[in-house]
């Protein structure tokens, strides 16, 4: 299993208290201004826009809250201009690592996840060092004990999907981007209910950790990037054994 699939779940089983709720809220509100500003404040015309609301209400963001960062999106009222940057690397293990982020200070955000590689033993690399590796698929995760495998099947292939595959507890539609809204709404429509659905970075080439303390390390340096205020996403490609990888999420 690749390491935006195995990072994906053991974020979900991780409980998430009231310090991580301020932080995915401030996030969020940071995607929903960019997404705004860069393609209007209409989300039935805007994706990235619409898909920030549905991951804003999916976390219990008041209403309030996702207008207000419109607004201030659109210029309707005053706010942060947000730079959107990205990063990448190699981390402990030798594991690739690409982080998107958002920031209104490039010197200080670099410097930041300059320090955070540094301190696990990894490396901030130039421009294209790993991101190479990866390539760009919309993915909709469900989980196997709520749904029906045929009914994915088929709601998934008649879609346009590209493939479905089994990892873990889940199945993972995958799809070309431009295919993504398409696939999304067939299930939206079938209400068959998904854990997420997103365009994400997949790097086929993957790395199997199997040292125990490796994988704790890789799984600590994870959790300092995502908490860092400006990262959006982090993308890897590590491959941890399932028995590793639960025992961590315990």
């Amino acid at each position: 299993m690749a390491g935006h699939s195995k990072w994906a779940q053991i974020k979900r089983k991780k409980a998430a208290t009231d310090a991580k709720r301020g932080k995915i809220f401030t996030k969020l509100i940071k995607e929903i201004i960019t997404a705004a500003r860069l393609g209007g404040g209409d989300p039935s015309g805007n994706p990235r826009l619409r898909a920030a609301i549905e991951a804003a209400k999916a976390e219990n963001m008041p209403k309030e809250n996702i207008e207000r960062a419109i607004k201030k999106g659109t210029g309707e009222l005053e706010g942060t201009y947000y730079e959107e940057v990205s990063y990448e690397g190699y981390g402990p293990g030798g594991i690739a690592v690409l982080i998107s982020a958002l920031t209104d200070n490039r010197n200080r955000t670099v410097g930041e996840i300059r320090y955070l590689f540094n301190k696990f033993g990894g490396n901030l690399g130039e421009t294209g060092c790993v991101s190479w590796m990866f390539e760009k698929k919309g993915i909709i995760a469900l989980a196997k004990n709520e749904v029906d495998e045929d009914k994915v099947m088929e709601i998934a292939l008649e879609a346009g999907a590209e493939d479905v595959k089994e990892e873990g507890d889940e199945f993972e539609i995958i799809t070309q981007p431009e295919h993504f809204e398409t696939v999304k709404e067939a299930f939206d429509k079938a209400g068959v209910k998904y854990n997420r659905a997103e365009i994400t970075m997949i790097c086929q080439n993957t790395i199997k950790i199997t040292d125990k303390d490796q994988a704790e390390r890789i799984l600590k340096f994870m959790e300092a990037l995502e908490d860092h205020d400006d990262v959006q996403k982090v993308w890897t490609n590590f491959d941890i054994p399932e028995e590793i990888m639960e025992a961590e999420a315990a």
